[in-house]
């Protein structure tokens, strides 16, 4: 801080050197002025010595104020407003006003936006519960007619506008999630295979097959959202594998007790140079722009429920053909203590 303090009176410092020099010039120049060089040194000396004292001075009164502040920016809370250090001269004041009235602004702004985004989340939750009544009743119409194989093509594609819908209602409850979800112990081959059920018509038309194998591991967590990201794991499975081909899901627990479940698909895989982007929102990848249908939102929204639930997800390394995605749930006895810590 003393550096720029410095840099920021330049102009100070110039103007004492030049008064200086020129008392100097006029003392020496003057035939009227008789001075020892002794006396010349100690009334530079005196000048220096009193110009030094009062730019300490100045440094410790100005930068007081900035001081704080910048202690303020290094552990910076919600409230920070309140804890401004208090003003020392008319400069400080003013910047105090200043931070003040720009936090006031910043606050309206940010209330009217939460309210404009709270009403189109409404908006939106309302619109997909609405094109939900739709889409049940020709659900039920396709269902009724089981040996049509015409009836059974638009079925897969009414569950993909499904899938859409249900997502972009998951999208606009993401942000509440934490007053949304309810910790249970669940079965997590059955939380897969109720997926898979719901999939059943798209893996019938690609003629998938689809095996769950491994221990019938249960584990701690939301069985809604953990379907959710068992789904947009599933979908993007389903997506890349060719036709007459398989998915595996597996699960078991690994050597430190931790329960697990891969998804196993035949797809093309992923490049390993895109592997630390695979979660980012709207990376699509290599063989999202090849087929030219992939949105870059499943992975980064399972990503962000996991999170939000203690899960971790990843890609198996050192595949040569496919992709393995693997789901690890926390530990059952860790999930305990951070549910008695929260006073759960």
């Amino acid at each position: 801080m003393f550096i720029r303090y410095v840099d920021a009176r330049k102009s100070w410092i110039l103007l004492f050197a030049g008064l200086l020099g020129l008392a100097n010039a006029l003392i020496l120049l003057d035939q009227g002025i008789q001075v020892t060089s002794t006396s010349l040194f100690y009334f530079n000396a005196l000048f220096i010595l009193s110009f030094l004292l009062f730019f300490i001075w100045r440094f410790k009164r100005e930068t007081k104020y900035a001081a704080a502040l910048a202690t303020l920016q290094e552990d910076m809370a919600l409230n920070w407003i309140e804890t401004l250090p208090e003003p020392g001269d008319g400069l400080d004041q003013l910047t105090n006003d200043i931070l003040r009235e720009a936090s006031l602004q910043f606050k309206r702004k940010l209330s009217d936006y939460k309210k404009t985004q709270l009403i189109e989340n409404e908006f939106t939750a309302s619109w997909i519960h609405e094109v939900k009544t739709p889409l049940t009743a020709m659900k039920l119409i396709l269902d009724a007619q089981p040996s049509d194989p015409e009836i059974r093509k638009i079925e897969a594609e009414w569950l993909r506008v499904y899938l859409l819908v249900d997502r972009h209602l998951h999208m606009t409850r993401l942000p509440a999630i934490e007053s949304d979800y309810v910790l249970e112990l669940a079965s997590i081959q059955r939380l897969a295979a109720e997926e898979v059920r719901e999939l059943a018509p798209w893996c019938m038309e690609k003629n998938l097959a689809v095996s769950i194998e491994g221990t019938d591991v249960k584990a701690i967590t939301d069985q809604k959202w953990c379907r959710f990201i068992l789904r947009q794991l599933l979908t993007n499975a389903v997506k890349y594998t060719p036709a007459n081909t398989a998915l595996m899901i597996v699960t078991d627990v690994t050597g430190t007790g931790q329960v697990y479940l891969d998804v196993i698909d035949e797809g093309p895989g992923i490049q390993p140079h895109e592997l630390p982007r695979i979660f980012d929102k709207g990376f699509t990848g290599e063989n999202g722009r090849i087929q030219n249908r992939a949105t870059g939102l499943g992975l980064y929204l399972a990503k962000n429920v996991a999170d939000k639930l203690g899960i971790t997800l990843k890609v198996q390394p050192g595949q040569t053909k496919g992709t393995v995605m693997r789901i690890i749930f926390v530990n059952p006895n860790a999930f305990e203590a951070v549910r008695r810590g929260s006073g759960e």
